[in-house]
Parts: structure tokens; C-alpha cells; sequence
């Protein structure tokens, strides 16, 4: 089984892979994917740079690229995966091919969102309001709607820290018990 987590940057989607891990749960980061390959490339990791290789890659490779190169690493282990930042439907549509899929939307505001990229403060994050909606508007041209309009579970992060880590300790513990409920509900 892989649970695909999807959502706008910024939305919260780490935080809920990071619970899923800590209840045992493997995790492949695909943006780790496109920021490893930048340092291979030896670029400068702006969020300009890092959005157009990953639109490079999905030009060149095909749109599910990116999903193509995370596979070996989903393989690995018994324990089920986690793919954080899943971005278009052909993504999904590979890994539908691969087993059963659960996806999980992560949703936040736009506000809420700035106002943690602003925070975090990781490379290739939008220092300001224009970077920030060029970056929205480059993942949306990807596909990234489509893929948050077909998720099997919405997680809403408006709260705080602490409720987003306990909503999705309660989700997952209950996909890892099997409660075939908890996956789709």
C-alpha cells in the first residue's frame, strides 16, 4: 500500500509525514527527490531554480518522472510507504499501477501558508507575497488541483502544531491496525 500525501507548499504535508513515521510508516519525499538532483547539478536551491527543474524533469522524463524515481525507495521495506508531495495525476496514476493507493490532502489558507514558508525559512522557499504566488500558481499548473480534488482524506491545518500531529496519529494508527475505514474516510 502507498498513502500519497498532497497539498499546496507550505500546507502542512511534512508534519503529517513525520507522524506517520514516527508510528512506523516509511516516507519518500518527492520534493527530496528534485532538491537532491539540484545538488547533483550543483544549483542554487531558489524557489525559481527549484520549480523549473522539477517542471524540467517532468518536460524531459514525462509528467511522472519524479514518481519514477521515487519507486525504488517505495519498494524497500514491508511497511507501507508514505509519498510526501505527490503534484499531478499521471503521479498517481503510476502509482496506482504499483498497489493500492490512499490519498491524503493536507489543506491550510494562503495566509496561513505564507505565513509558515516565511517561518520555516528552507532554501527554495518564497521569501515574499510574489515569489510565494508564482510558486502556488507553477504547482497548480502541474496538476497539483487535480491531485488534491481526488484525495480519500482531507486533513484541514488552520490549528495548531499539536492537532495536526494528533489528527493524523489517529488516522494513521488506524490504517496501520487495518481499519480499512480509517484509509478512506
Amino acid at each position: 500500500m502507498i498513502l500519497c500525501i498532497t497539498g499546496m507548499p507550505g500546507s502542512g504535508k511534512s508534519i503529517v509525514s513525520d507522524t506517520a513515521k514516527s508510528l512506523g510508516f516509511r516516507i519518500v519525499s518527492m520534493g527530496d527527490v528534485i532538491r537532491k538532483e539540484a545538488e547533483a547539478r550543483r544549483m542554487e536551491m531558489t524557489p525559481a531554480s527549484i520549480g523549473a527543474l522539477m517542471l524540467e524533469l517532468r518536460e524531459n522524463e514525462g509528467p511522472d518522472a519524479v514518481a519514477k524515481r521515487c519507486l525504488a525507495d517505495i519498494r524497500k521495506g514491508k511497511a507501507p510507504a508514505v509519498v510526501e508531495g505527490v503534484r499531478n495525476p499521471e503521479e498517481l496514476d503510476y502509482f496506482k499501477h504499483c498497489t493500492d493507493l490512499i490519498v491524503i490532502a493536507v489543506h491550510a489558507s494562503p495566509a496561513t501558508r505564507l505565513s509558515r514558508l516565511l517561518k520555516r525559512g528552507r532554501p527554495d522557499d518564497p521569501k515574499d507575497l510574489a515569489t510565494f504566488r508564482e510558486r502556488d500558481l507553477r504547482e497548480l499548473r502541474v496538476g497539483l488541483g487535480s491531485v488534491i480534488a481526488q484525495a480519500d482524506k482531507v486533513f484541514i491545518n488552520e490549528g495548531t502544531l499539536e492537532e495536526l500531529q494528533e489528527t493524523a496519529k489517529k488516522y494513521f494508527e488506524g490504517v496501520k491496525s487495518g481499519n480499512k475505514g480509517a484509509g478512506r474516510g
